[in-house]
């Protein structure tokens, strides 16, 4: 992850908008030269835009696009600058992950007025150069899971789908009953739509489905899903290097800057080691597992929930092996790395 900015265009009510200045400067404190020097390093570079938003300031993207060697390019945005961007940057990008909720009377209550056309009309744009398209989701109390994902899929113009619960920023709400008796119910519709798909050969995108299934038959998580201090790092506009994006301010996020850094040797939590579910989720999140803002016990409560979402998702494991048997689908195409796309497969 490359930090453009800490500026934001929007004041979501998740998060709240822009990061501080002095937690995040809005500009790029670092000359592109170090930036080349770390990415350049691996000759498998991934690098994903970040921000704040990111397209806030795309003179910096063009500057690392034209001067950094990386085989995949993407963007996690808001979509609301798209064209900010010139097109044959866009021609080059791989990945567009842009932020929204579902239906657009869910985004807009979240986002801002109006917000859901912009990002809608902008990634039809944006799929138009090839890139392709990852919606973006934050999931409240008022989104329906079921709803707002077919939704989504339904509108033809996102190749891919992921969400976060709303459980790291917000003040505490009742999410254990939401829980039960919306989001639950609503996944085992996902799921046995995303089954029924599969009998009829074809895999639908959703990220934390696929995710899980691909970490069954191939590669386990040693850690969070997102590879987050161990196979990713984000780079801010001071130039320290952090094991999360949105640790701007937290000590135990920072690896060291640009000039001398080092991965996280044990990226397992602690308390996560001897949970059946560690190679599937790795810790489901680093943020939440350090902060813990709900304490203890909401901690614990949002792991029971992650671990009934988590054995419904294997619940198919002997159906899908008959089903590569039978040859109606293929083993390679469940194949699936959080980290080429920097997707969340834990919500």
């Amino acid at each position: 992850m490359v930090l453009t900015t800490g500026k934001c265009n929007l004041t979501c009510d998740y998060c709240g908008g822009s990061f501080p200045k002095e937690a995040v400067p809005w500009e790029v404190k670092y000359d592109v030269s170090k930036l080349k020097n770390v990415i350049e390093r691996d000759s498998e570079a991934v690098v994903i835009f970040y921000g704040g938003e990111p397209l806030l300031n795309p003179k910096f993207i063009m500057s690392v696009m034209d001067n950094v060697k990386a085989v995949r390019w993407g963007i996690q945005s808001n979509g609301i600058g798209a064209k900010l961007l010139p097109d044959k940057y866009w021609k080059r990008m791989n990945i567009a992950l842009f932020s929204i909720d579902g239906r657009e009377e869910i985004t807009d209550k979240h986002r801002g007025r109006g917000v859901y056309k912009v990002v809608t009309r902008n990634a039809k744009y944006v799929k138009e150069f090839g890139v392709e398209t990852i919606a973006r989701m934050a999931v409240t109390e008022d989104s329906d899971i079921y709803e707002e994902v077919m939704h989504l899929l339904s509108l033809g113009i996102f190749d891919k789908v992921h969400w976060q619960l709303n459980v790291i920023w917000s003040e505490r709400w009742d999410f254990e009953t939401w829980a039960y008796k919306s989001y639950l119910p609503g996944l085992r519709r996902l799921y046995e739509y995303f089954m029924s798909e599969l009998r009829r050969g074809r895999i639908v995108k959703i990220v934390p489905f696929l995710g899980v299934i691909s970490s069954h038959f191939f590669k386990k998580y040693r850690g969070v899903a997102c590879g987050a201090g161990y196979e990713s790092i984000s780079v801010s506009t001071d130039g320290r290097i952090l094991s999360c994006p949105i640790a701007v301010r937290e000590k135990w996020a920072e690896l060291g800057t640009l000039e001398s850094f080092r991965l996280l040797d044990e990226p397992l939590p602690e308390e996560c080691k001897s949970c059946e579910f560690k190679s599937y989720c790795g810790g489901r999140c680093l943020y939440a597992v350090k902060e813990k803002y709900w304490g203890e016990e909401g901690f614990k409560v949002v792991d029971e929930v992650t671990k009934e979402y988590l054995r419904l998702t294997l619940s198919g494991i002997e159906e899908i092996k008959e089903l590569i048997r039978d040859n109606v689908i293929s083993l390679s195409d469940l194949k699936y790395d959080p980290v080429m796309d920097s997707t969340e497969v834990i919500p």
